[in-house]
């Protein structure tokens, strides 16, 4: 401690040997100005890292991820995350959070955009890299952009820093320019950035051209897809209509666009599906693999997207060893059942137990089945906090691409070529375990393929931040959303297809007592009545409860 001390003491009467006025006109080394930051890559590098943590917000996968066909809030009637979810709107629960960090992060990226386009690069290796965090920024504001339209409509469209606009008074744009000009961003990104093999870029957590491909594919099919639409001019409610762009030509060219893409990352062979357990195992443990192309998560430490896990994970009681996880967003009970037999995703997607104060398995019953891919107990440590494990969210996976990549060709020829049937057969097959006599046939016709695309997209990608809207862009949330509370009321009276499911479950209560553990779902003994007193007794003999 002494010895510190006299360093500091030294150290300030030096500072006061300085005359006050050179000391003055010192720059600050901290001062964020654009025009000289931008005289070193490095300091350019750290505009363009600044923007990854304006790329998501909780409320992403939270109050705009839930009111699907697969997940629904737990909380109460008047709490905003409930009434949003159950599309009960109010000026006072509209999820701002979302909205600020959009916008932020186009700010900062327009900034990044101007600066890296005038700086002079004294070598190709130079060149190369400003390239790369040009094509990023673009990547950035258009993926931002994108959230904005598919969650908001209509929005402000600044493609400049607003030091240059000199307002801050903006009108919306309409939603088909601004996804046109996304996917001029992204266009002009997947020309710049590296593919993922280059080695420039080692983490999901930034722009490859992998997922600048990726994204311009997702972007290209809401771009063409149906939403909600009016009269910007004025704003009238009669002119509101669920409706695609009029422009049937640039429809078109829209799925081709996301066609190409998708199959520029297919033909790289750089991504591939791996076990579908080992996708997210990988993910809560910040492991990096082949399909994961895109996430958000330790960039991002000072906002909410590391909040992954709590409110969207497995039940673990406060004082049990993993801490508290409490989830407020819950697996749909009938989503359980939209799984066929041996589907590997079901018990991964789904978790069918929690873990009790004294450390016990508990298995959950239909209506508390919890949210399987983000669960605390396959971490290798606590994290930051109970509220705070640092488990990335999912952007985009290789599963997502061949998916989208099936649905593109069969909107862009009117029917599927081969090409799209082996794509959704490749996810088909990885989710039964390779295992061709379980997949059933693959549809041949337009109407059927696109079915079948819808059903695969929920069983592959629920709770990752795309159903809700993933509905509304096919135009079909209202009905869905009708079939499902039909579905519901099926369940709960043991009718229609769920005339035969179990009415009660036994199994063995087994401690959880370590990270990582190993457990994917409880097995049980189903039973479609309750069992007699002989087979209770028997099957705790057995250690069943």
């Amino acid at each position: 401690m002494k010895k510190i001390s006299n360093i500091t003491l030294v150290a300030l009467i030096a500072l006061s040997t300085v005359s006050c006025q050179d000391w003055l006109e010192m720059p600050s080394e901290n001062k964020f100005e654009s025009g000289t930051i931008f005289e070193t890559i490095s300091r350019a590098e750290s505009v363009v890292l600044g923007c990854y943590p304006q790329t998501f917000d909780r409320e992403i996968f939270y109050q705009l991820g839930m009111g699907s066909d697969a997940c629904i809030s737990t909380e109460g009637e008047t709490n905003s995350k409930n009434q949003m979810a159950n599309y009960v709107y109010t000026t006072s629960n509209a999820p701002a959070g979302c909205y600020t960090a959009m916008f932020k992060g186009i700010e900062f990226a327009n900034v990044a955009i101007k600066g890296l386009r005038n700086m002079t690069a004294s070598s190709n290796a130079e060149q190369t890299k400003i390239n790369m965090l040009l094509g990023e920024a673009l990547a950035i504001r258009g993926l931002n952009y994108s959230n904005l339209v598919r969650f908001y409509g209509d929005v402000p469209h600044p493609m400049l820093p607003f030091a240059d606009l000199g307002t801050f008074n903006l009108s919306r744009v309409d939603r088909d320019i601004i996804y046109d000009d996304c996917i001029k961003d992204l266009q002009e990104a997947t020309d710049l950035l590296p593919w993922k093999s280059a080695g420039l870029i080692v983490s999901p957590e930034r722009f490859t051209k992998n997922a600048a491909y990726g994204i311009l594919a997702r972007v290209a099919l809401y771009a063409a897809g149906t939403s909600l639409r009016w009269d910007l001019k004025t704003y009238d409610p009669a002119t509101l209509k669920l409706a695609q762009r009029s422009d049937k030509t640039r429809i078109k060219e829209l799925y081709k666009i996301a066609a190409d893409a998708c199959e520029k990352v297919i033909n790289q062979k750089e991504n591939k599906l791996i076990k579908y357990e080992t996708v997210f195992r990988n993910l809560v443990q910040t492991k990096y693999n082949e399909e994961m192309m895109l996430t958000f998560g330790q960039m991002g430490e000072n906002v909410n997207g590391l909040r992954t896990g709590y409110t969207n994970g497995m039940f673990c009681h406060t004082n049990s060893v993993f801490g508290k996880a409490g989830p407020a967003m819950v697996a749909l009970s009938t989503y359980y059942y939209d799984f066929e037999e041996g589907d590997t995703r079901r018990d991964v997607a789904i978790c069918n137990y929690g873990i009790t104060s004294g450390n016990i398995r508990k298995m959950n019953n239909y209506v508390n089945n919890t949210i399987g891919k983000f669960r605390v107990t396959w971490k290798e440590e606590g994290g930051t906090a109970a509220s705070k494990r640092d488990i990335s969210f999912p952007i985009l996976r290789y599963s997502d691409v061949l998916l989208m990549y099936a649905e593109a060709l069969n909107e862009y020829n009117n029917q599927p070529t081969p090409a799209a049937i082996q794509a959704l057969k490749d996810v088909r097959m990885r989710a039964f375990n390779d295992d061709e006599t379980k997949i059933g046939t693959i549809p041949s016709s337009y109407t059927d393929f696109k079915t079948a695309i819808i059903k695969e997209r929920k069983l592959e990608l629920a709770f990752e931040g795309l159903r809700r809207s993933d509905l509304i862009r096919w135009g079909i949330l209202a009905e869905t959303l009708q079939q499902t509370k039909k579905d519901l009321i099926e369940m709960a009276n043991k009718t229609g297809r769920y005339t035969n499911i179990d009415s009660y479950r036994a199994y063995k209560q087994e401690k959880s007592l370590e990270f990582n553990e190993k457990t994917i779902a409880l097995s049980f003994i189903g039973f479609k009545a309750e069992p007699s007193e002989d087979e209770k007794a028997k099957l705790e003999k057995e250690g069943y409860t």
